[in-house]
């Protein structure tokens, strides 16, 4: 039966385009599923990739403001990480401003790793106006929070500042450990 009111045709279901059919539903929901499937593993190994990045740069910052602090306060490497943040806007030899709240603060947890220095080598002689006694030497470690998921490998420095990585993202656990692991070039 032909309506002649096109309106009065689709309300009762009678028109030519009536929607899509469950067929057709079921194969768009299955090609959104597999381009999912290629997209989010790729999407989270470039995640890891910036974490990876990010980490080895904040390793990096870290030791470029020990060797800010050990010229600039004659206290040594300085005792702590906490030391090189503080609250500003003054920096003093028990709070340098080096560093950001993120960092300094324990635990000093960013972009998926989880940050950890270490005084060695005996400690410093006490620098004028300084209430704590730097280090001779230290170790700076980022270990991945989640391995495999926020990184793969850890991160270790010491004074001399070149930056070493362990594949198996296990933290070093001494400046000797660290320095035999490969440089990070």
């Amino acid at each position: 039966m032909k309506y002649k009111n096109p309106i009065r045709a689709k309300r009762e279901g009678h028109g030519e385009n009536s929607g899509f059919s469950l067929i057709e539903l079921l194969i768009v929901v299955a090609i959104i599923v597999i381009i999912a499937a290629i997209a989010i593993p790729n999407l989270l190994r470039a995640r890891m990739a910036a974490n990876e990045t990010s980490a080895a740069e904040n390793i990096r910052t870290i030791t470029t403001a020990s060797v800010i602090y050990n010229t600039t306060y004659g206290n040594g490497f300085p005792p702590d990480l906490q030391t090189l943040g503080g609250p500003g806007p003054t920096a003093t030899c028990d709070s340098a401003v080096l560093l950001d709240q993120i960092l300094s603060a324990s635990p000093a947890v960013k972009s998926g790793y989880t940050f950890e220095y270490t005084g060695g080598d005996g400690d410093a002689l006490l620098g004028a106006g300084c209430t704590k006694k730097g280090f001779n030497g230290y170790l700076v470690t980022a270990t991945p929070l989640v391995k495999q998921v926020t990184g793969q490998r850890s991160f270790c420095a010491n004074e001399p500042a070149a930056i070493y990585f362990d594949a198996a993202g296990k933290t070093a656990p001494s400046e000797n450990a660290c320095v035999a692991l490969p440089v990070l070039q």
